[in-house]
């Protein structure tokens, strides 16, 4: 199986090492920069899985042919334009895209760019950082990868990619049936996170500890289980009770990484999240008041950042 990683940042390149740990050998499209480092450093991962150093194979951009079997997508949802048009060289009739994109709008971007027969549905549960010397430092136990067919069920192709990739060691693999609902189930997630931990620039304990602060919490959460299910995908009342204890934790220093993004000065994927929340919204006719405040926050630090008049 032929395996093209975009980018050897921190969730490609641990992904992408732990597949060529497995003998799997993917190639990483790196531009050029970044390829001439890894060819003389190779990939180095630390984890509490096992570390991990080894050459890797690279490729830039103008040296791309179609002969990939697997993509796997792990830009900011920022650089998605770019990043199609960097892979569309290698994509042809044999090619699946996983994408592991927070948020959803870049999955109908996909297959206008290149079809739905070639875009899966994907989602990365992983929290590693890239260090200054390109050394990914993988940081917990979170391992998973989780994709499959955006129409829904277990496709011949789906089955042959988890098996490949259950070789890999320290991740874990999984295709299944319902990957729109799950990418949902995240979103809901996601969102709520970013909306209230941006919009009070505080984690989740600060918040919760803050008068009526868990009571904002579970109400965010509530409206975007609203939008999920307006959308088709109601989320389960197992999901509900547990991320009610997740933004009810007035100990948790949990924050979303839109804020940790933000007060580092950086960019930011205001329009993917929070902007595509208030457009399902909208277009349901939900309530939207908290939603269209947090995205005027971010798209107001956007402004500002481009002005570079941070702190």
């Amino acid at each position: 199986m032929r395996i093209l990683i975009l980018g050897a940042g921190a969730l490609g390149g641990y992904f992408g090492g732990r597949l060529h740990q497995a003998g799997l050998d993917p190639c990483f499209l790196l531009r050029p920069k970044r390829a001439a480092v890894l060819g003389q450093d190779g990939l180095r991962i630390l984890s509490p899985l096992g570390d991990y150093q080894a050459k890797v194979a690279c490729i830039t951009p103008d040296a791309l042919q179609p002969v990939w079997d697997v993509v796997l997508l792990t830009c900011k949802a920022y650089d998605l334009a770019e990043a199609m048009e960097t892979i569309r060289p290698a994509i042809d009739a044999r090619t699946a895209i996983i994408p592991v994109l927070n948020g959803i709008s870049h999955i109908d971007a996909l297959c206008r760019a290149f079809g739905q027969d070639r875009v899966l549905g994907g989602i990365a549960k992983i929290q590693a950082s890239l260090l200054p010397d390109g050394t990914i430092r993988h940081l917990n136990d979170w391992r998973w990868l989780t994709f499959g067919e955006i129409a829904g069920g277990i496709s011949a192709r789906v089955e042959r990619i988890a098996g490949a990739f259950s070789a890999a060691p320290g991740m874990v693999a999984t295709a299944v049936p319902n990957i729109m609902a799950q990418m949902w189930e995240k979103l809901v997630h996601l969102g709520t996170s970013a909306i209230c931990t941006v919009l009070m620039r505080a984690n989740v304990g600060e918040v919760a500890r803050a008068p009526g602060g868990i009571a904002f919490m579970h109400g965010v959460l509530q409206a975007n289980a609203a939008i999920a299910a307006a959308e088709g995908f109601p989320v389960s009342d197992a999901f509900m009770q547990q991320y009610r204890g997740v933004f009810g934790d007035d100990a948790s220093a949990y924050t979303a990484s839109m804020l940790r993004d933000l007060e580092a000065g950086g960019r930011i994927e205001a329009d993917h999240i929070l902007g595509f929340l208030l457009e399902a919204a909208r277009r349901h006719g939900l309530p939207s008041a908290v939603h269209e405040a947090a995205l005027l926050h971010a798209k107001a630090y956007e402004q500002r950042r481009d002005a570079k008049r941070l702190p």
